[in-house]
């Protein structure tokens, strides 16, 4: 009954449903800035800058998984997974898991040393299922970021870089 598969561009307007869905359950509704054309730039084509798999449920897609190659001073080449997301009414169904499942075989087979992700510290059922598939959480690092905004003020203050 699921079939997971690498997106496609007809695929992406239901991504982007996928994806506004989990930034309303992140409590950041307005916070999805990207479109489906941006989507479409760039996942798709000869050089694509992510790899997305989407899981179809009775044929329709209930969720997706969006990860990217990184590379790290330590590891050398590495996956990061963006996101990983079911619809809300079909969690548990085991969609999360065929997408995370078919990350992990993506990565083994791209030969990387380490695959990578954040997850909220309330999403306890998130938290969980990473730790029983041997994931560690790293308590102790902080997440640092720097928005357009921020990006922009802070180029403006230091003009002579």
């Amino acid at each position: 009954m699921i079939q997971i598969k690498e997106a496609e561009v007809k695929d992406y307007p239901r991504v982007l449903e996928l994806i506004q869905e989990l930034a309303v359950f992140e409590k950041e509704p307005e916070a999805v800035e990207v479109t489906v054309d941006e989507l479409i730039k760039n996942g798709c084509g000869e050089h694509p800058l992510f790899k997305c798999f989407v899981a179809l449920y009775k044929d329709k897609i209930e969720g997706i998984a969006l990860c990217y190659p990184r590379f790290s001073t330590w590891k050398g080449k590495t996956i990061h997974l963006e996101d990983l997301i079911v619809t809300h009414r079909l969690r548990g169904k085991g969609l999360g898991k065929a997408l995370y499942n078919q990350v992990m075989k993506y990565a083994y087979d791209e030969k990387v040393r380490r695959v990578e992700w954040v997850v909220l510290d309330w999403n306890n059922g998130a938290i969980e299922f990473y730790k029983n598939t041997g994931a560690t959480i790293l308590e102790d690092w902080h997440l640092a970021q720097m928005d357009e905004e921020s990006l922009r003020n802070y180029i403006l203050r230091n003009e002579d870089i």
